[in-house]
């Protein structure tokens, strides 16, 4: 393992609501990579997502391969046949809430913790096990950075995750440095000793450092499960880092405001989040919201795989 930095600390005045995360959580997931958020997300909410992975499914499996955006819809093929397994850009899919929930307290409030009131919503997508699709995914890491900063995801867990039914598996502390996961899955297969099954419930959030090792064991006969993922990082680590330039942060921040909107909108008797960001990268909008909704990467961060080329599978 190839040890790097630890994260910058926050600023002492991140605000504190019910919403932003405890001085001891935050020293939890710095330590472990990982922190469970039990019933983070508002039934009403949860339920409209729910129907919105429904629809995304449904969109994905009727989706002409030969007309523009069907790319976003991921297959792969499986021993019994092609399976859909992802959805990107989840924002421009004709469904309300995926904005409401990244406009919501319960996930923005999360990104300030750990972020700082500059953070940045990098991507967004749902990764899904079809009923009966209990394909591996492999030992992990997302992406591999310096680590001056954290760069994490909030992981909305809209169906049930059991041990031997597909739930995830974490290595607790991994996230410090580059491992070699081809020799974690030599050596150990899945029964690694540090290995750590987390059960997740409909509502439960995961926030992961996109650094911890983890991945998911072959199962067989598992019911569905959504996850969507929606990846936060610090403006300042992107300036400093990259992939990306200053022009793509400023078109990716835009999706705040959206989001924003549309949850005080839905809910205007809920709390709203007061976004705090510095006037150095506030954006303006640019009046075209079909444009705003989908921001394309080009690049990535690379991450840790065991196969080439299995960096820009991004996420489980």
């Amino acid at each position: 393992m190839t040890t790097l930095t630890a994260p910058l600390p926050l600023p002492e005045a991140t605000p504190t609501t019910p919403h932003h995360l405890t001085p001891e959580q935050i020293n939890f997931f710095d330590e472990h990579g990982y922190l469970i958020l039990r019933q983070w997300i508002p039934a009403d909410l949860l339920a409209r997502l729910r129907q919105a992975g429904d629809a995304w499914i449904e969109d994905g499996m009727r989706a002409d391969p030969r007309e523009p955006g069907s790319e976003d819809f991921m297959f792969a093929q499986r021993p019994a046949g092609r399976v859909m397994f992802r959805v990107n850009y989840l924002h421009n899919k004709g469904q309300a809430s995926s904005l409401e929930l990244l406009g919501s307290p319960q996930v923005l409030g999360v990104a300030e913790s750990l972020c700082g009131p500059n953070f940045v919503p990098t991507y967004e997508s749902m990764v899904f096990k079809q009923e009966g699709d209990g394909e591996a995914i492999p030992w992990h890491q997302d992406a591999v950075h310096p680590r001056r900063y954290r760069i994490f995801n909030f992981d909305l867990y809209l169906d049930h995750s059991r041990i031997g039914a597909g739930a995830l598996r974490v290595l607790p502390g991994s996230q410090t440095g580059r491992h070699d996961v081809c020799a974690i899955a030599d050596e150990h297969g899945w029964e690694h000793p540090d290995a750590l099954d987390v059960e997740m419930e409909p509502g439960d959030v995961l926030l992961h450092d996109v650094m911890v090792v983890h991945g998911s064991a072959r199962t067989q006969g598992n019911a569905l499960r959504r996850t969507i993922y929606y990846e936060f990082r610090a403006a300042e680590e992107i300036v400093e880092e990259g992939p990306w330039d200053r022009e793509w942060i400023d078109r990716r921040l835009r999706l705040v405001p959206l989001g924003l909107a549309r949850h005080r909108a839905a809910y205007p008797e809920a709390d709203q989040f007061a976004w705090a960001i510095d006037d150095e990268f506030r954006p303006e909008s640019s009046g075209d919201e079909a444009t705003e909704l989908r921001v394309a990467h080009v690049v990535h961060m690379n991450g840790s795989w065991c196969s080439a080329g299995d960096a820009g599978k991004k996420k489980e």
